[in-house]
């Protein structure tokens, strides 16, 4: 054996050399190995020991298949290092080997390609004797496989057809035997430790760089448990674990067994007679049992691609779940804000009910007639509820009547029978005429007929103030109206388009456009316009807007509409034809729906609209005067005291226009008279009045009590007074009735001449509120 002090033959550390001590002549970049060996038994039984090879390497006696090895250690070897070309002599005497503490040189990927495709690798087979020797260990022998590691430079170049040295050491055996196949019939190199070569430990090598990565060709060491309990490290060949070899578990090749626990767990084992360019070590399994893996762990292709995979999956799952988790946030955000839940009606909505919706009831739409089966009002009971407040400075001189429907008894009145300024309140007196002396179902027209010459029309004006500007589909401030473009549609359909000149017959009204008294900005304003019997919205220019300005020449404005659209001229005012064929017609709403308008609103035009209407119905001119006499005539008819009654218009715009309150008060009355509860059939003249209180405005809902009622005092009459407003200047009117607490009916009349048309109102509605809230019993 050479002297152990250079490197030109193996080196075998004694009981007393401590390897740490010794001087690290390894290089940094080559890795660690110490190797193990298994030395089988010739056929005879006797141990086959090394020899020189004619080419200067070891070799054995030819081994049997079914020999096994007489060590009953393992040995430790240095992997053998390229010899250089000066010092031939080693290579021929034995493979060099190194220090322990050394690591083994990089082969370049020239020699490992070498190696893989020249040389042949032979296994050694099973040891028995092995378990017999050492019967701590627990099973039968496993075989450990050995890795590549580059040639000598002498040695492939004095041996080119030699195959390389395959050493195996018994790793713990399983529990139960194992029937081992014939090992191929061919010579193994084997090279045979000394009689000191076994430490009583193996020495730890260096721990590995954990930021080295092995190169191409570079070893890889799994680590396995051998039958001492001490750690080693597989040698794998430089290519790493090939696609082709047998899988993890597998039968080994040429029908051999392979034995459990050969293969490392990082890869595959290598197939039968790959060419074997290393030698295997020894290492304690304390050396890195606790260490993760580091670079040197031998590559793992199919582990790596699916690793390469399931990185990208793995970042976008995780991208979609953040994704997913940000809309969900956003969406519980977007949840809990008020006006999103309120919308919804999500439970947290801060306008959610706090209980469930009261059940159904049902609900009569129509007025009854008062009850006479209660307590009846008495005068002073009344007297007692309202005296206090008629007489509130702010009222300034008042008249007022309050009644019961039910027997006609006068309860309260004050100044009564004196007649007064009537204002709006003048529409009560027009509107019941109306519904006294027209059909409820009436309705006002507004024709185009035939000119006297060719190509002319002329459009008769018939009373019908409310045609809509609009388009059909669109509703102006009057519910229910007519359209200008339907009557324009029906005229060039008659007349197939041949339009040439637009005329106007306004002869249904006569005698001046406006009011006796009227003031000289009340026409045009945002209430009154010229009374014509024809034009477009009522006189507004914004058909949407009632409280718009009215136009100057309201019927001119129709006229030009109406030829713009056949796409004809305007011409002037005439008279249409007696007998002319009719090209187009449209109708207003119903006589009832006008007087509710009327009422509700306190719609000036069509108080005079409806007073004309009435002298039409009555053989009169269609003028102020006729109006208003006709007016007059119908009420006196139905037993109407209007002996002290004058009336100049049918608006009431007009402050010389006197009416007593008990007049309002009657007609009032004869509307609400009690039918008791349906049973007993309405007089005929409550019958047709009856519209008169669905058309009133109600305290606080609707028309022009819909501001009022606010205050304190005031606003118990609210939903329980329709009453009609009246307002001039010094001029306050309240007409209507009030549903008492004790079911009853009352009918009432209040006039004022307070200066403060503010505190005059309030104070009116003071005194209606207490006729609702007192027995007056």
């Amino acid at each position: 054996m050479p002297d152990a002090g250079d490197n030109s033959g193996p080196r075998w550390p004694s009981a007393d050399h401590d390897p740490e001590d010794a001087p690290d002549k390894s290089d940094s970049s080559s890795q660690q190995t110490t190797v193990r060996v298994s030395i089988p038994t010739n056929a005879g039984g006797e141990s086959a020991s090394p020899t020189t090879g004619e080419n200067g390497g070891e070799s054995t006696s030819t081994p049997d298949d079914h020999s096994w090895p007489e060590a009953d250690e393992p040995a430790d070897e240095r992997p053998s290092q390229p010899a250089q070309s000066t010092q031939p002599e080693q290579s021929a005497q034995s493979e060099p080997v190194t220090p322990v503490g050394q690591r083994q040189q990089r082969s370049s990927p020239e020699q490992a390609q070498q190696a893989n495709h020249s040389q042949q690798t032979q296994r050694v087979p099973y040891s028995q004797e092995w378990q017999s020797q050492h019967p701590h260990s627990g099973g039968a022998s496993h075989v450990s496989r050995a890795s590549h590691a580059p040639p000598s430079q002498s040695s492939q170049s004095s041996q080119p057809s030699q195959p390389q040295r395959r050493y195996e050491s018994p790793p713990r055996p399983p529990q139960h035997p194992v029937e081992q196949s014939p090992a191929p019939q061919q010579p193994v190199e084997r090279q045979s430790p000394g009689p000191d070569a076994w430490p009583h430990r193996s020495p730890a090598p260096p721990r590995p760089q954990p930021s080295a990565v092995p190169p191409a060709g570079r070893q890889a060491w799994p680590q396995r448990i051998g039958p001492d309990g001490t750690g080693e490290q597989q040698a794998v060949p430089s290519g790493g674990p090939t696609h082709g070899g047998p899988a993890h578990g597998a039968p080994a090749a040429h029908g051999r067994q392979r034995p459990q626990g050969v293969e490392g767990h990082h890869g595959p084992a290598r197939p039968l007679g790959a060419p074997d360019t290393g030698t295997q070590a020894v290492v304690p399994a304390d050396a890195h049992a606790s260490e993760p893996a580091t670079p040197t762990d031998p590559p793992d292709h199919e582990s790596s691609a699916a690793g390469d995979g399931g990185r990208p999956r793995r970042r976008r799952l995780l991208v979609a779940v953040s994704v997913g988790v940000v809309l969900l946030l956003a969406a519980g955000v977007t949840l809990a804000l008020p006006p999103v839940s309120n919308r919804l009606g999500l439970p947290w909505a801060p306008n959610a009910p706090l209980a469930d919706p009261p059940e159904p009831r049902d609900v009569r739409l129509a007025l009854s007639g008062a009850s006479a089966s209660g307590a009846a009002p008495t005068p002073q009971g009344v007297a007692a509820a309202i005296d206090g407040l008629a007489s509130d400075s702010d009222l300034g001189e008042l008249h007022g009547s309050v009644v019961d429907p039910a027997t006609g008894q006068v309860l309260w009145e004050r100044g009564a029978d004196t007649p007064a300024t009537p204002a709006s309140t003048t529409k009560v007196l027009v509107s019941a005429a109306a519904l006294l002396a027209l059909d409820h179902d009436m309705r006002l027209p507004t024709r185009v007929v035939e000119g006297a010459e060719p190509g002319t029309v002329v459009l008769v004006g018939g009373g019908d103030v409310t045609l809509s500007s609009l388009p059909p589909g669109e509703e102006s401030i009057f519910p229910g109206a007519a359209h200008l473009d339907d009557l324009v549609a029906q005229v060039k359909e008659a007349t197939g388009g041949a339009v040439e000149r637009v005329e106007l017959d306004l002869s249904a009204y006569t005698g001046p456009e406006t009011g006796a008294g009227w003031a000289p900005d009340d026409v045009p304003s945002t209430f009154m316009v010229k009374v014509q019997p024809a034009m477009l919205d009522g006189g507004r220019t914004d058909p949407k807007n009632k409280a718009s300005m009215g136009q100057s020449d309201p019927a001119g404005n129709l006229a030009e509409e109406f030829a713009e659209r056949l796409g004809a001229e305007v011409g002037g005012e005439t008279k249409a034809p007696e007998n002319a064929t009719v090209l187009g017609e449209v109708w207003s709403a119903p006589v009832d729906e006008l007087v509710r308008h009327t009422l509700v609103e306190s719609d000036n035009l069509l108080g005079e609209v409806l007073a004309r209407q009435v002298a039409a119905a009555e053989d009169r001119e269609g003028s102020f005067d006729g109006g208003a006499a006709a007016t007059l005539d119908v009420l006196r008819r139905h037993g109407v005291d209007v002996s002290d009654v004058v009336l100049h218009d049918g608006s009431g715009l007009s402050p010389r226009n006197s009416v007593p309150a008990s007049t309002l008060t009657q007609v009032i009355q004869l509307a609400a008279a009690d039918d008791d509860g349906g049973v007993k059939q309405l007089d005929e003249v409550t019958a047709k009045l009856r519209p008169l209180l669905i058309g009133m405005p109600v305290a606080g809902g609707s028309g022009t009590l819909a501001p009022r009622y606010d205050e304190e005092a005031s606003e118990s009459g609210r939903g329980w007074v329709r009453a009609k407003t009246g307002t001039l200047s010094g001029v306050h009117t309240l007409a209507g009735v009030v549903l008492t607490e004790d079911d009853r009916v009352l009918a009432f009349a209040l006039m004022s001449d307070g200066k403060d048309q503010n505190k005059a109102r309030a104070a009116l509605d003071r005194i209606a509120a207490a006729l609702r809230g007192c027995g007056c019993r």
